[in-house]
Parts: C-alpha cells; sequence; structure tokens
C-alpha cells in the first residue's frame, strides 16, 4: 500500500504563525507587567502636582495679617488648585487651611503618600481605574517645599481618573506598537534562521523517503556552524550514506536471488550426486572403494555449503521466541550433540546463570563455535557465562591453533571469513546476525597460538519482557 505523502502545513498553520502568536503574546504579556508601576507612578505623580498646587496656593495665606483671605480669593486659589479643602501644618506648629471644611461634601477615601508601598501604589491605581463613580479623596503628603510640612488637600478623584485613562490608552497603544514591532523582527529573524532552514531539510527528508535513489537534488550544505547547520550538514552526510547502502543492498538482493536460484537447483543435482556416490560405496573394485570417501565427502561439503547460502539469503530475520532458561542444560546438550569420539575435554561452568533469549537460535550460535572449535583441531572446549548488570556474557574457549590474521580481519563477513580450508564463512555470520536480533552480538576476544576465545553477548531484559513469558 503506497504511503500517503506528507503535506508541508499551510502558512496559519505553520511553526512561523505560532513563533509570530508567541512573540506578541510575551511581547503583550511584558508591557502589562511594564504598565503596572507606570500607572501607579502617573498617579502619583499627579497627586504630586496637586499637592505642589496647593502647597503655593496655601501660602498666599502668610501674605495677609489675620492669615485670611476673602471668599473671592479663596475660591479663586481653591480652583487653581483643583481641591475642596486645601490644609498645611507648619514645621513651627501653625495650621494654615483653605475652605470650610463644615462645606465638604462626603469623603469616599483617605490615603496618606507617605506610607504606601510599591504594592500598595499599584493597588491604588487600579481601584482607581474600577472605580465608576465621581469619588472625593482626602490626600495626605509632605510639602515639596518643607520636608517638615505636611500638606491636605481634599479633591475629586474624576479628573485624576480621566487622566490615567488617557495616559493607560497611550501605553496601550504604544504597546501595541512595539509587540508588533517587535513581533515582526523576531518572526523575521526567526523565519530567515530557523524555520526556511527547518522547512528545507524537512522536504528534503519528505523527498529522500519518496525516492531514496534520486541524487539530482540534494540538500545544500551551508556554512553555519551553529546547530541547524549542524543538523543540516549531518543530514546530507546520512541521505548519501543511506543511498550508497541502498544500493549496495539492491545489488545484494538481487544477487541473493540468483545465487538462491542456483543454489536451489544445485542441491538437487548434489542430492542426485549422492545417491550415485552411494550405490558406487558398494562396488567391489577398489579404486572406486579408495575414491568413494573423497567423493562423498566433496558432495557433502558442497551440499552443506547450498544449504547454508539457503539459509544466508532468505528475507528477514527468523523471528524470535524468547524465554528464560538456564543455560548450564543448553551447553550439555549441544556437547551431547557434537561428535567428538571421547578426545575432547568439554568444560561446562555456565551453572546459575539464566539468559532470556531463543533457545533454539542460541543453540545454534553455541553449537556452531564449538563446531569450529573442533574442526580446528582444539582438545578442549570452556563454555562460561556470568551475569552483568546490564547484559549476559557466554564465553566459549578452546585451545586450538588459533585463526589466521587474514581469517581475523574477514571473520563475520560472508563468504569470506572462513578460518580453515574449504569452509564457506557463512556459520560465524549467521550467527552473529542472530546475536544482533537478540539486541546483543558475537565478538572475538582473542585468538593466539594457544587459543580462541569467542563472547556472546545477551542484554538483561525486564520481567515479563519475552514473548513466551
Amino acid at each position: 500500500m503506497a504511503i500517503e505523502r506528507p503535506r508541508l502545513p499551510s502558512l496559519w498553520n505553520s511553526l512561523s504563525a505560532r513563533l509570530l502568536v508567541l512573540t506578541v503574546a510575551f511581547v503583550m504579556l511584558s508591557e502589562v507587567l511594564i504598565f503596572s508601576p507606570s500607572i501607579s507612578s502617573f498617579r502619583v505623580k499627579y497627586l504630586e502636582e496637586r499637592i505642589a498646587a496647593a502647597n503655593i496656593a496655601v501660602l498666599a495665606l502668610l501674605a495677609t495679617p489675620d492669615f485670611m483671605v476673602d471668599e473671592a480669593l479663596e475660591e479663586e486659589l481653591l480652583a487653581q488648585a483643583g481641591a475642596y479643602l486645601i490644609g498645611l501644618k507648619r514645621p513651627d506648629g501653625k495650621k494654615l487651611m483653605l475652605g470650610m471644611e463644615a462645606a465638604l461634601p462626603p469623603i469616599d477615601a483617605q490615603y496618606d503618600l507617605r506610607e504606601r508601598g510599591f504594592l500598595g501604589l499599584i493597588g491604588d491605581a487600579f481601584v482607581v481605574l474600577a472605580e465608576n463613580r465621581d469619588r472625593v479623596i482626602r490626600v495626605v503628603s509632605i510639602s515639596p517645599r518643607h520636608p517638615d510640612a505636611v500638606v491636605e488637600i481634599v479633591m475629586q478623584e474624576a479628573p485624576m481618573r480621566m487622566a490615567m485613562i488617557d495616559y493607560a490608552q497611550s501605553i496601550l497603544a504604544l504597546s501595541i506598537v512595539i509587540s508588533l514591532v517587535t513581533a515582526s523582527l523576531v518572526y523575521l529573524a526567526l523565519q530567515w534562521w530557523m524555520v526556511r532552514p527547518i522547512r528545507r531539510m524537512t522536504e528534503s527528508m519528505i523527498e529522500f523517503r519518496d525516492n531514496p535513489e534520486d541524487r539530482s537534488r540534494p540538500l545544500p550544505v551551508t556554512n553555519r556552524s551553529d546547530e541547524i547547520g549542524i543538523a543540516q550538514a549531518e543530514l546530507v552526510g546520512m541521505q548519501a550514506v543511506m543511498r550508497d547502502a541502498l544500493a549496495q543492498q539492491t545489488r545484494l538482493a538481487a544477487l541473493g536471488t540468483a545465487v538462491t536460484k542456483i543454489s536451489h537447483d544445485l542441491r538437487n543435482m548434489l542430492a542426485t550426486a549422492q545417491l550415485v556416490s552411494d550405490r558406487l560405496a558398494t562396488s567391489a573394485d577398489p579404486q572406486v572403494q579408495r575414491a568413494v570417501p573423497t567423493l562423498a565427502a566433496a558432495i557433502g561439503r558442497a551440499a552443506d555449503l547450498c544449504l547454508k547460502t539457503l539459509e544466508f539469503t532468505r528475507e528477514g530475520t527468523p523471528p524470535l521466541d524468547l524465554r528464560r532458561f538456564p543455560l548450564a542444560p543448553l551447553v550439555e546438550e549441544v556437547t551431547a550433540a557434537l561428535p567428538t569420539n571421547g578426545n575432547v575435554v568439554w568444560r561446562n561452568e555456565a551453572d546459575g546463570v539464566e539468559v532470556e533469549a531463543d533457545r533454539g537460535q542460541l543453540y545454534r550460535v553455541i553449537a556452531n563455535l564449538a563446531q569450529n572449535a573442533l574442526q580446528s583441531g582444539a582438545g578442549a572446549i570452556t563454555v562460561a557465562a556470568r551475569a552483568a548488570p546490564d547484559r549476559v556474557e557466554i564465553d566459549v574457549a578452546d585451545n586450538g591453533p588459533g585463526l589466521a590474521p587474514r581469517s581475523r580481519e574477514n571473520l563475520f563477513r560472508p563468504f569470506a571469513g572462513s578460518g580453515r580450508p574449504g569452509g564457506s564463512g557463512l556459520g560465524l555470520a549467521i550467527a552473529r546476525e542472530l546475536m544482533r536480533a537478540h539486541g546483543g552480538d558475537l565478538l572475538l576476544v582473542e585468538s593466539t597460538g594457544e587459543g580462541t576465545l569467542f563472547r556472546l553477548e545477551l542484554p538483561r531484559r525486564r520481567a515479563g519482557a519475552g514473548n513466551g513469558r
């Protein structure tokens, strides 16, 4: 079934749009955090200006002998200060007052600017903005001309509220402009430096998935040294490696198909030749009797090569039937199954170790290593095991003559890693493939004139991880 080609998101659903919205939101949030102390400061300055005007107005009383002015002048001074009542308490104890306290409307709130803290002033400012009545407030503060004098003023709150609303609207308009300009600049920068390269890499990955063999439109590599530049370079390198690997796999698959067909036909031919050799074995001719064992051995090796080639070239890795079992009995089965004629010393040092693996495949791997050791002329084979924190290690050691240097170089390569004459080199390649299918590996630890040591590694899975548990 064809896989639907993914479509890149539209502009409004793209990463660019999300970046733009987030930038505007964060800038507006910053402006709100700035607006709170700003509106509070505006209110304090407004009240301080009224206090300063009231202080100047009440000082007019000092120009009169009885600290009194006529009613017309008093109303004019109060109007200039925007107040119902102005009071001044001087450091020498004298009190000056403009306006009649008895004629004041009811006072709705009182504020002493000398005692209000930062958060209190912010709260007072938002209370003013939220108020929808024309309140009368009393404000007390220090005289701007005499730090030891105290000025008191009773005034309407509505003019101040209107001024604060005008100021807030100006701040809001400025915030919107700043947020849009900032968001646009950030958007363009991110679009140029991040989104466009990521979009190109995404398109390249989609095209690579659709047609991995197409080399006509490679992703251009930039000279950027940041993370995106490294990601682009690594993606280009990965695509090149995968294209080469896919090309090689395609050639190997074609070769494997051909080899499989040839091996299948050749195996049938060899079966016929083996039947003929069995009949020749009954011949009374001495020369035929001497030639038959050599012929039978050659036919057997050829048939075995065909069988291993068929197994190696079949598609897919055999499915795993993971089960937890003790290792020592499996080693005993391998010992009993291999022909040793009683001349080989076996040491089973796997007692107490449990593994979680496909029992049949692990048997096949250990048997292959043991058979190779026997065929190399080993007189003693030791299978030992130990449990590490994250894996189980199984060592298969022998005292044979060791592997030739050329054999060690190509040890796990099919048809190239055989260490004995007539070997196909498929046994170890298949054994490593089986171990890696388990999530482990097959390693050559050492091979000298005194012996060879192979190590099987199996991961220690969590309880219940196998499909047979």
